[in-house]
Parts: C-alpha cells; sequence; structure tokens
C-alpha cells in the first residue's frame, strides 16, 4: 500500500499540475504554467485507499463505482481542506466560484472526480 500511496501522490501532483496548466489559458498566461502545492502530494495518496475499495466493489456497475470514488475524493477533499484551512495552510480557495462549499470544494468537479476516481482504480488494479 506504500507503493500505491507513493504512486497516487505523484500521479495526482502530475494530473492537478496540467490541470492548472491548462486553466492558464483561460487567464491569458500562454506559459500555460501550472502549480501544486507540497500538501497535494499526501491529498492525492490517500487515492490508494481506491484499491482495495475496487476489489470489493470489482462487480458493480461503472456508474455506480465511479460515484463512489467521487463521494470519496469529495469527502478526502473537504476534510483536508477544512484541516488545511484552520491553521490556514489551504492551497486552494473555492470560494470566488459558483457551487462551491465552504471554498474548499467545488460540486461541478463531480464529473472530474467521477472519472479520477475510475482512472486511479484503473491504475491499481494493474497486475503487479
Amino acid at each position: 500500500m506504500k507503493g500505491d500511496f507513493v504512486k497516487c501522490g505523484a500521479i495526482g501532483w502530475c494530473m492537478e499540475i496540467f490541470w492548472t496548466g491548462i486553466h492558464a489559458i483561460g487567464r491569458k498566461d500562454w506559459k500555460m504554467t501550472g502549480k501544486s502545492s507540497l500538501w497535494m502530494f499526501p491529498i492525492y495518496g490517500m487515492a490508494a485507499c481506491i484499491g482495495p475499495v475496487s476489489r470489493e466493489l470489482e462487480k458493480v456497475p461503472v456508474f455506480i463505482r465511479g460515484s463512489i470514488y467521487m463521494l470519496g475524493i469529495f469527502a478526502a477533499e473537504y476534510s483536508s481542506g477544512m484541516l488545511l484551512k484552520k491553521h490556514h495552510l489551504c492551497p486552494w480557495d473555492y470560494s470566488g466560484v459558483p457551487y462551491n462549499y465552504k471554498g474548499v470544494i467545488r460540486l461541478d468537479y463531480a464529473p472530474v472526480w467521477f472519472f479520477t476516481g475510475l482512472l486511479y482504480e484503473k491504475i491499481l488494479s494493474k497486475k503487479r
């Protein structure tokens, strides 16, 4: 599980840097500068929990599995965001966008987290 934690943390960092780089175009940042935070590594690393969950859910339809992962990711984002926010360390703030909850989750990201959960499932299900 330790190896999966490191793998998920690194993959999450890469995905976030890519995601923020793509969104930089909206700010007319043609360098497409992506960014992340050291705090994000352990948060993304927690996606390693998807591995054991996916083995229990392997016969469950993909829509249900993706929805379960999405809810788990929202729960992890909310709890880690609130903890970091309490200590003035939260690297993200969604309070200025629609569909945010307490500035730490964006409900419009539901499809992103749905597919991210399924991507982590695929990555973590590879035979070793």
